[in-house]
């Protein structure tokens, strides 16, 4: 048996390495005899072996061992080829039921290997952004105001607002001087619920100062490439219609030439109905462009979206009708939003006043206006521009996964 100061190992510790057959497990051991000490919850227990799991899999184990089903287990087994057979009991814990449905949730669905994957898209967007001479920051999620974004309802805490995402605060942080930065958030918007949405998520966010647009659309395309390698192993994402070659560079489309080819609405009345009937603009771009970006076999920039709808971007210098805002598209899903930044504080307050009135129009409530985002922006924001990418959603395309509940350990269902 080996010696009790020997850490366990666990059900995942022994998967197979890549490339290797069914029959055989890893070949780290911790003695020569090939004995170790294994740890996890009994699964199923079968009159001649039992099965022990953890959150990531889970092992067979040959011979009789006074267990029960849901049993917290320490045992020593022994490696005979490629099974495991037991040796000893050496810890038992009883819980008070049996069932392990909440364990059972992440092996049977698949959700704790998601777990893993997520994991690693984390280091490597963290990897990813280090290399590029960006620093990791941390701003507060409860703020005085949310935004103003007329289509995103933020949620009441403390006597303020749980974030709708963090650009306010970064903002800040890039007239303060800090030149490339980026933040994985947890963000709350109210009344999301849905496949590819849920009332909190992951937000990686990112800005670059002194830079244009074409710069932060580069770093959006060489990121997603990266993480599809690095969580599947390949450059494919995985749609509703097939593959998604998430090859850069990605294709490019203007708002306008998109409703011309998917709903037939020529480029004056596109800018008409963008400026007159928002609502229709929205229903349009949601039932008709989406479905058939949704058929383009890799990712696609949709670009220059009417100044209507410009939120935070700067207008198009040459071209006031748009702005220099970006959503990209794979398998007709958006993956982000980004812009070349606003930095005029008289412009930005005339906005968010407007924002204010529509919210009012609508009966929704109305947020205060975040004077000291103003005032950074006063005091003199750099020409910059950044993005705003839901990892949840990159992921479950990474994964293939229909809904992002599957790569999230505990969405609004498991609550």
């Amino acid at each position: 048996m080996p010696e009790r100061r020997t850490l366990p190992v666990f059900p995942s510790d022994l998967e197979l390495p890549s490339g290797a057959t069914e029959s055989g497990f890893a070949t780290s051991w911790p003695n020569e005899a090939g004995e170790l000490l294994l740890a996890g919850r009994v699964a199923h227990v079968e009159p001649e072996a039992l099965i022990v799991a953890d959150a990531f899999t889970m092992v067979r184990v040959a011979g009789r061992a006074d267990v029960a089903l849901g049993d917290l287990v320490v045992l020593t087994v022994r490696r005979d080829g490629p099974d495991l057979v037991f040796l000893e009991l050496v810890e038992r814990q009883k819980p008070l039921t049996a069932t392990g449905d909440e364990q059972a949730r992440f092996v049977r669905d698949g959700v704790g290997k998601n777990l893993r994957a997520r994991a690693r898209a984390l280091a490597n967007v963290r990897t990813f952004f280090d290399a590029r001479g960006f620093i990791e920051v941390d701003t507060p999620q409860l703020v005085p105001s949310p935004g103003l974004d007329l289509h995103l309802d933020a949620a009441p805490a403390g006597g303020g607002y749980l974030i709708t995402s963090p650009e306010y605060q970064m903002k800040r942080l890039l007239s303060a001087g800090v030149p490339r930065l980026f933040q994985i958030a947890h963000v709350f918007r109210q009344g999301e619920v849905g496949a590819r949405h849920n009332p909190e998520f992951a937000m990686l966010e990112w800005y670059r100062a002194f830079a244009d647009v074409e710069d932060v659309i580069h770093d959006t395309e060489q990121l997603v490439a990266d993480l599809a390698l690095s969580v599947s192993g390949s450059r494919n994402l995985h749609g509703e219609h097939g593959p998604i070659a998430a090859v850069p560079p990605f294709a490019r489309m203007t708002v306008a030439h998109a409703f011309a080819e998917f709903a037939r609405i020529p480029e004056d009345d596109f800018f008409r109905l963008a400026h007159d009937d928002a609502d229709a603009f929205f229903r349009i771009l949601v039932e008709q462009v989406e479905p058939q970006l949704a058929r383009a076999p890799g990712p696609v920039f949709l670009v220059e979206y009417p100044i209507e709808h410009a939120s935070l971007a700067r207008a198009k210098p040459g071209d006031p009708r748009v702005c220099e805002r970006f959503e990209l598209y794979a398998g007709g899903i958006e993956l982000c939003n980004g812009f070349g930044e606003l930095t005029d504080a008289r412009e930005q307050r005339r906005r968010l006043l407007e924002d204010q009135r529509a919210r009012k129009a609508c009966g929704k409530p109305v947020y205060p206006i975040d004077e000291r985002f103003l005032s950074a922006l006063s005091e003199g924001m750099p020409p910059s521009a950044g993005n705003a990418l839901g990892l949840d959603r990159l992921l479950s395309l990474c994964l293939g996964e229909p809904e992002i509940a599957r790569v999230m350990p505990f969405p609004a269902s498991a609550l």
